[in-house]
């Protein structure tokens, strides 16, 4: 096979990097790039480049946030004695889709998975627990995936939570066992928040 100028090769590998998107779709994509006029590159490259300069993480839930606090955590509408957990700020967006929550959010940015080392300490619950203790948190809704990990992290949570005296719910049923969130449409996830049940 003929060999591709470098600055392609090196365009190819880094997209080849990207989820869900194979060398064949990464050389795809790079074709497409190339055929591109000037403007559309360069624009794309520097909406990469504003998006990691200009966003990141809120300092109170671990959502993105342009800023020190996400749009969620500002706003004076949302009820704080409301919380849900959620594994990734994907899984904000899909119960944020269904206006079934009118709550706040704490994002774990990952699961509890001893087979690849993910303890506790590695998903933000440390600030889970600190935060419950010190906001006046009644509730908190534990909305990770119904997978091995999330239900796994569910479990951990539960008992965490409970011995600080709030109530601890879990979306129900309705939701895809071995699903994701993100995945989930508007109707199924707004019924599994709005009849969620006690642990």
């Amino acid at each position: 096979m003929p060999q591709l100028p470098e600055p392609l090769e090196r365009l190819i590998s880094e997209l080849s990097r990207l989820p869900g998107v194979g060398p064949k779709t990464a050389q795809r994509l790079a074709f497409h790039l190339l055929r591109a006029d000037r403007h559309r590159a360069e624009s794309l490259a520097q909406a990469i480049v504003d998006m990691k300069l200009r966003i990141g993480f809120c300092e109170r839930c671990y959502n993105i946030a342009e800023g020190s606090l996400c749009a969620i955590c500002s706003s004076a509408r949302r009820d704080t004695t409301l919380l849900c957990v959620v594994e990734s700020p994907l899984d904000v967006l899909a119960v944020e889709r269904t206006s079934e929550f009118a709550g706040l959010y704490f994002v774990l940015n990952g699961v509890i998975s001893p087979i690849d080392g993910v303890g506790p300490d590695q998903i933000h619950v440390p600030q889970l627990l600190d935060r419950v203790r010190g906001d006046g948190v009644a509730e908190v809704i534990v909305a990770t995936d119904a997978d091995i990990e999330g239900e796994a992290t569910a479990v951990y949570l539960q008992r965490a939570l409970a011995a600080l005296g709030v109530q601890v719910t879990r979306p129900a049923h309705g939701l895809p066992v071995g699903g994701d969130l993100e995945y989930a449409d508007e109707l199924t996830l707004a019924r599994a928040i709005s009849g969620r049940r006690a642990f």
